[in-house]
């Protein structure tokens, strides 16, 4: 019975295993394996995942150059000019010196190199300091504080260098002295591009004419041209905007350099670093700011990391969010710092304070337009100040109107953002859409549709700012915000109903001296009639012409 009852469990066993596999057999048939048709991949994750590595800043400028300006050679000679100038400015200008520089554009004897010297009379630099500011970009002191100066993002000079060494594989090299008393610091440097760090050539303290300040000189791959957009028209407006300065010139091929002398002998009013306004915070940063803060109370730190929150103010920020006033800012959560973040938004706030930026003021305007324009009329404004997402900022507006201008034609348009030249990308620029979009013709000016007046006029226009909406790295176009195109036009209108008026006398006085010159044309034929007729005699009619061009003179005053 036993072995009847195995045989008989091992017959179950063997029908089911083959219900099992009938089963499995029809599924294949109606749901193939798909992996066994699937091709063969050319990459895998694991495979890709060992190509992953971090970018240094240095490597995406060297591939993505043109974001900087250096897209061709001749545009890359202006940009490394107009880097080091601003620099010697800015440095020069904080220390309270008035700015004494020297700039030189030398050929070599590659075809297209060239190599650029500029030399100020500034502070010097600390010796430490030397090969972070020239061959480490996105280093510098202006980025993180909000004052009014020329550089912003500590890319400029040390991309120069970088530019230079990418085309003549020549490092750029420094020589800075901090005072008479001691030696210079001399630095030939490279940028290693990998980790974005210095790497340097030649170091060595050195005895040279240079009394105090810092020489730099670069070479590259360049292409000099005078006229439009090139290294001459750069320093001249850099001349106008900036009449305290003195600048000297020796340009490629000429005998004697250019000398742009100084208009003013007082520097520009000293801006003062001011802390964000609450407007101009996004959510991100109001957040990574309650994380990092030495605040110990949410009132204390609305009071001392922002500018014009009183303690009043703060109440009402903490009060409408529902926020405990001395709750510790690094506890405050996601969702409570949403509710701070609408509460500031919601929450009136005087305007952030202005003595952040220093304009350049109508009168030193039109003391540098009279300096390197010769026209008949001047005029200049500068507007109050005023705020976009928290960042104040001044428009200033000057003018010049006949001469020796030229009648045909586009006006010209000198563009400035904190008195630095803005020389490409017109048509992308906040400034030129102000001065189109202004309707010209009701100021006795000729203007075609979405195009520049015509005449002889050079219109200047400057915005200052403690950081200045550019629309790309290479700092060439002002961005398009409301606030910003506003105040332009308006500025604009008020030098405009000047100018109109200007160009209204004109016409009235050439009016009257054409009538003028008519009636004096029929005085002498007047006189001959009264002698005819009354008999006079030669004398006598002498006297009537005199009586009648005296009278007319007299009612006809230009």
């Amino acid at each position: 019975m036993a072995k009847k009852r195995k045989r008989a469990a091992k017959g179950k066993k063997k029908a089911k295993a083959a219900t099992r596999k009938r089963i499995e057999t029809k599924q294949d048939a109606i749901a193939p394996d798909l992996t066994a048709s699937e091709p063969s991949l050319r990459a895998t994750a694991e495979s890709m995942a060992k190509n992953q590595r971090s970018i240094s800043i240095s490597e995406f400028f060297t591939k993505n150059r043109h974001l900087l300006g250096f897209d061709n050679p001749r545009k890359a000679l202006l940009t490394t000019i107009k880097e080091a100038v601003d620099n010697s400015l800015d440095a020069c200008e904080e220390a309270g010196i008035l700015p004494d520089i020297k700039i030189e554009v030398t050929p070599l004897q590659q075809e297209n190199r060239f190599r650029v010297t500029i030399q100020d009379n500034g502070p010097g630099i600390l010796k430490a300091q030397i090969p972070s500011i020239f061959a480490k970009l996105l280093y510098g002191s202006k980025f993180h504080r909000l004052k009014m100066s020329r550089g912003q993002q500590g890319i400029g000079i040390s991309a120069a260098g970088m530019y230079g060494q990418l085309t003549t594989g020549k490092p750029i090299r420094i020589t800075s002295r901090t005072s008479g008393k001691k030696r210079a610091h001399y630095y030939e440097l490279m940028i290693d591009t990998q980790k974005n760090e210095p790497t340097i050539v030649k170091e060595d303290d050195i005895s040279n004419g240079l009394k105090r300040g810092t020489r730099v000189e670069i070479d590259l791959l360049a292409r000099y041209l005078k006229g439009k957009q090139s290294v001459d028209e750069y320093l001249e407006q850099t001349a106008i905007a900036n009449p305290h300065v003195r600048m000297t010139y020796q340009a490629p091929g000429e005998k004697e350099p250019i000398l742009y002398r100084r208009a003013a002998q007082e520097l520009p009013r000293e801006p003062k670093e001011i802390k964000p306004h609450p407007h101009g915070v996004e959510l991100g940063m109001l957040i990574r700011m309650l994380r990092t803060t030495k605040s110990r109370t949410l009132a204390s730190f609305l009071k001392t990391d922002f500018s014009r929150v009183s303690a009043r103010v703060a109440s009402q920020i903490c009060e409408a969010a529902k926020l405990y006033v001395k709750a510790r800012p690094s506890r405050i959560a996601r969702q409570e710092a949403d509710n701070l973040f609408n509460a500031i938004n919601a929450t009136k706030i005087m305007n952030p304070p202005t003595d952040c930026i220093s304009p350049i003021g109508e009168e030193l305007i039109l003391k540098g337009l009279r300096k390197q324009i010769h026209a008949d009329f001047f005029t200049s404004t500068t507007r109050s100040p005023s705020v976009y997402r928290g960042n104040p900022f001044q428009v200033e507006v000057g003018l010049a109107y006949g001469g020796d201008l030229p009648a045909e034609g586009p006006v010209r348009l000198l563009r400035y953002a904190n008195r630095v030249p803005l020389l490409y990308q017109q048509s992308a620029c906040a400034v030129w859409r102000s001065v189109i979009d202004t309707d010209w013709r009701n100021y006795g000016l000729q203007q075609s549709t979405d195009a520049l007046p015509t005449g002889p006029m050079v219109l200047f226009v400057h915005f200052a700012s403690v950081w200045v909406p550019f629309t790309s790295e290479s700092k060439e176009a002002i961005a398009h915000y409301p606030e910003i195109t506003k105040e332009i036009r308006l500025a604009l209108q008020e030098c405009g109903r000047n100018v109109a008026s200007h160009i209204k006398r004109r016409r009235r006085e050439a009016d009257a001296a054409r009538k003028k010159s008519y009636i004096q044309e029929y005085i002498p034929h007047i006189a001959i009639g009264l002698k005819e007729i009354l008999s006079l005699t030669d004398r006598q009619e002498s006297r009537v012409v005199n009586s009648l061009t005296e009278v007319l003179e007299k009612t006809r005053k230009m």
